[in-house]
């Protein structure tokens, strides 16, 4: 499932009881919910996350640092904006992550590669049992655990996984498939979640209803749905080899020798080519790259953490020009030749 499903994520919403939610809060509240958040964070441990942890108080970061983050799904657009008592708890693998002060006070995420919602669940649930022994969230006997969003109200539970389905969008078929998503209660979104477009063609499903449900409810229905999906694509998939192999052999090696050797590439181009080389690679049509190299892309070609690898800022053609150096470096140094 590890070639069609990127990756899987669970995020908790929780917030601390008798305490307004974030856009209610005063400097010195939110700060004080920081102080709180990290003190937890200390008294759980490595035992609890599963190795070490970083404490960060975003307001200490650049705006360039905050914007890498964004990029790697680690935190959010909102949470990126200076504020009084935004804060990160980040573990060393960057596979477990607690946002600070966002929309809700806490908002615990959990990833893993391929089809493990299941996996991230187990995790993110035990982080969660040891949160709750040592703060008192905001939770309603008959309603759940009490969100600042009314669509998180109940398990405060929301699922995902990252998809990429190539073959579904070369053969226009992507809508067909997503729009059925849609009519089973799940929500489709973009690479970069709420408000963006499928670049790349990498999508977001995700539950949309946490009241009512319960977390196996959850998690069962979106590895089902997860299932469906990896099915029609890999239908496609095995049509487009059969009865189009020569052009879909042009298509991924164009997609190989630009990323391999342009002197200059923007983002928009980056992710296009990225599309077809990892639609390559996921028929070992290139064996020399794996997915976590061909993954890999996605972060480094992204415009701020260019600049932040190279620690200066760029016009967008400078940019452009380092990206396409950090691509070709990435994929020469996985390759030693093409057969």
């Amino acid at each position: 499932m590890s070639d069609v499903v990127i990756s899987s994520r669970v995020r908790l919403a929780r917030n601390l009881a008798d305490t307004p939610f974030p856009h209610l809060l005063g400097d010195k509240d939110a700060d004080a919910v920081l102080g709180k958040v990290f003190d937890c964070a200390d008294k759980i441990g490595e035992r609890g996350f599963g190795g070490p942890v970083f404490k960060v108080v975003l307001d200490y970061l650049t705006p360039l640092d905050r914007q890498v983050l964004v990029e790697k799904h680690l935190i959010s657009p909102q949470q990126a904006e200076s504020g009084h008592g935004k804060g990160l708890i980040l573990r060393h693998d960057e596979l477990v992550s607690i946002m600070v002060n966002e929309e809700d006070h806490l908002r615990l995420q959990c990833l893993k590669s391929g089809l493990e919602l299941e996996e991230a669940w187990i995790l993110a649930n035990g982080i969660d049992d040891l949160l709750s022994e040592f703060l008192e969230l905001a939770y309603d006997e008959r309603l759940g655990y009490l969100t600042a969003c009314p669509t998180n109200v109940g398990t405060g539970l929301r699922a995902s996984v990252m998809v990429h389905l190539r073959a579904l969008a070369l053969t226009n078929e992507v809508s067909r498939v997503l729009n059925a998503v849609n009519r089973v209660g799940l929500v489709v979104r973009g690479l970069y979640g709420e408000g963006t477009e499928g670049q790349g063609d990498v999508f977001q499903i995700s539950n949309q209803i946490t009241l009512g449900h319960t977390e196996k409810e959850i998690i069962e229905n979106l590895v089902l749905v997860a299932n469906q999906v990896v099915t029609e694509e890999k239908r496609v998939q095995d049509a487009l080899l059969k009865n189009h192999r020569l052009e879909v052999e042009d298509r991924v090696f164009r997609a190989l020798g630009v990323l391999s050797n342009a002197r200059s590439i923007s983002s928009a181009e980056a992710i296009k080519f990225w599309s077809d080389l990892r639609l390559g690679v996921e028929f070992g049509m290139i064996p020399n790259l794996t997915l976590k190299d061909v993954n890999e892309i996605l972060v480094l070609s992204r415009p701020n953490f260019v600049q932040k690898v190279f620690n200066a800022e760029f016009s967008p053609g400078e940019r452009d020009m380092r990206r396409a150096y950090l691509i070709r470096k990435h994929i020469s140094g996985k390759m030693s030749h093409i057969e």
